[in-house]
């Protein structure tokens, strides 16, 4: 894990609920936005991710950001670093 990706993850479970609550559509749209990137460097059409609640989104973002790495190795670690980064401040 990265350690941006790690430090988005600590700071997502100090989070009070209703705080994680607020904030979960900002890391739904990066979720999506990985998981659109995934999609299209495999050719396939992009697939909605289901919201399923401030408990697994953290998941969901650590898989897409090892997805997103897989499927374009080329993928620009310092990009990926700053979303996650302007996650982070934003929580």
């Amino acid at each position: 894990m990265s350690d941006e990706l790690r430090r988005v993850v600590e700071r997502w479970h100090q989070l009070p609920l209703d705080h994680a609550l607020s904030r979960l559509p900002s890391v739904l749209v990066l979720v999506q936005s990985l998981a659109d990137r995934v999609a299209g460097s495999r050719g396939g059409e992009s697939q909605p991710v289901p919201d399923l609640g401030p408990a697994v989104v953290m998941d969901q973002l650590a898989v897409m950001v090892l997805d997103l790495y897989r499927a374009r190795p080329g993928t620009d670690p310092t990009s990926v670093a700053d979303e996650l980064a302007g996650i982070r401040r934003s929580l």
